[in-house]
């Protein structure tokens, strides 16, 4: 087994060095390119953190728990814990994922995590939703994945209150705002909005943005182009109506499930997607993308950019100081800085297929 002695012979610094490099805490106490060379070196050499060791003596474990609503059983944002996994590992700490879906007690499953003496939690959503920090999770290091905590600090100034967690979501008005755009440039008149009925950020922030691509060029959003739906039957008869009665000839859709309510009512009246008219999705969905025909021109949530970041920032919470970013992985949407404004957003890419028309 590789030590820290025989990397600080290999590199001519002392152990303590190597130590402080190893163990992430070298930031203002060595220079970047020693630190970068010792790090260099370790890895030739196939050096791996001890971690019995090292909580010994920094009194941590390394361990981050996951704690999912849903989450760990749906396929598509599986991605959120495979990133918090690869940022957890790339700085020498071990993820534990409990649900708390199917019955499952939440405060027992964080009881659990807590006797395996987790740092520091990670708390995940489905849908962006705002939600209140568990009371079982208070005065702890926790960051919020893909929700929004419900205290915004707005008590904050006058000494009653806490600032909010920090947490990451997608950028929900930029979603609706470059999906409308899109269909914008590809001359489509008649945008239509197929939204969800539900109360959610997601469905407030992408409504906003699709009115505000439209009014940007002049146009003014036309209510009876907005259909709110859930799904099954109801929702393809008010797809079905929004194309007899006003004829749209391009669809922002909440998501990509409902965007097969439109290749549906296109197909029963011998329109074709893509050609006669102009879809967009939101989720790249895995189930849509690979049967939806033409392909869906669809805005892909960022799952494994917001678990990296909220693991990385849960980390730099825990160790009280900034994380090297110089190996952050590329990614099709950029992860923002660990020290943007509560909440960070992430701008989603849009991934052109085949259902936006030519211009």
């Amino acid at each position: 087994m590789v030590t820290m002695k025989q990397i600080a012979q290999e590199t001519g610094v002392s152990v303590s060095t190597v130590s402080l490099v190893m163990n992430h805490r070298d930031e203002g106490r060595v220079k970047p390119a020693i630190a970068s060379h010792v790090r260099a070196v370790a890895e030739r050499l196939g050096y791996r953190v001890n971690p019995m060791a090292s909580s010994l003596r920094t009194n941590r474990t390394h361990i981050l728990g996951f704690i999912s609503e849903e989450v760990a059983t749906t396929p598509y944002a599986g991605g959120m814990i495979l990133g918090a996994q690869s940022a957890a590992s790339q700085y020498g700490y071990m993820l534990i994922t409990v649900s708390t879906d199917g019955g499952m007690d939440e405060d027992d499953e964080i009881a659990a995590l807590k006797r395996y003496g987790a740092d520091g939690f990670l708390y995940a959503k489905m849908s962006n939703r705002i939600t209140d920090v568990p009371q079982a999770l208070a005065d702890l290091p926790v960051v919020l994945v893909d929700a929004t905590d419900r205290n915004d600090g707005d008590s904050l100034a006058d000494g009653t209150g806490s600032a909010p967690v920090p947490s990451v979501e997608p950028d929900e008005f930029h979603i609706g705002y470059d999906a409308t755009r899109r269909l914008i440039d590809a001359g489509c008149e008649r945008i239509a909005y197929v939204g969800c009925s539900e109360d959610m950020i997601a469905q407030h922030g992408r409504l906003a943005g699709y009115r505000a691509a439209l009014e940007d060029v002049g146009r003014k959003p036309d209510d009876r182009l907005v259909v709110n739906v859930l799904n099954n039957g109801p929702a393809l008869a008010a797809v079905s109506d929004l194309f007899d009665w006003e004829r749209p000839d391009g669809f922002f859709c909440f998501n990509d499930a409902r965007a097969w309510y439109v290749y549906e009512c296109a197909a029963r009246r011998g329109m074709t997607v893509g050609r006669d008219l102009s879809v967009v999705g939101v989720d790249n969905h895995r189930v849509f993308a690979e049967t939806l025909s033409p392909q869906l021109t669809t805005i892909e949530l960022p799952h494994f950019e917001m678990g990296y970041w909220a693991a990385a920032k849960l980390i730099s919470l825990i160790e009280g100081h900034d994380l090297d970013k110089g190996e952050w992985p590329r990614t099709t949407a950029p992860i923002p800085p660990l020290d943007a404004p509560v909440p960070a957003k992430i701008h989603c890419t849009l991934i052109e297929k085949e259902s936006v028309r030519r211009g």
